[in-house]
């Protein structure tokens, strides 16, 4: 990951961090359970983004460097950790 990522993720990860701290609050002062929800939802939005910069990340650098490689292992090995990826977001679903 290129340090502009990094840095733009890390923040992004701090920022969903103060919004979890914002929820456990309200669940603490006893709030409207539907706010409530909107806020886990937000979070859990914005934590699928922060994933989908990472594996952007990791299929552009990591899966194509093993692709292109000679290491036959190591190429197996990231293409079966990337359809067991697949699979579970899949049956989440």
């Amino acid at each position: 990951m290129d340090e502009i990522t990094r840095k733009k993720t890390i923040r992004r990860l701090q920022i969903i961090e103060g919004h979890v701290r914002a929820v456990q609050r309200m669940v603490d002062q006893d709030e409207y359970c539907i706010d409530v929800i909107r806020q886990i939802s937000a979070v859990q939005s914005a934590l699928s983004k922060v994933s989908q910069v990472i594996l952007a990340e990791h299929l552009s650098h990591c899966v194509t460097e093993a692709v292109r490689g000679d290491d036959a292992k190591r190429r197996e090995k990231v293409l079966h950790e990337i359809a067991e990826m697949f699979k579970q977001t899949h049956n989440k679903s």
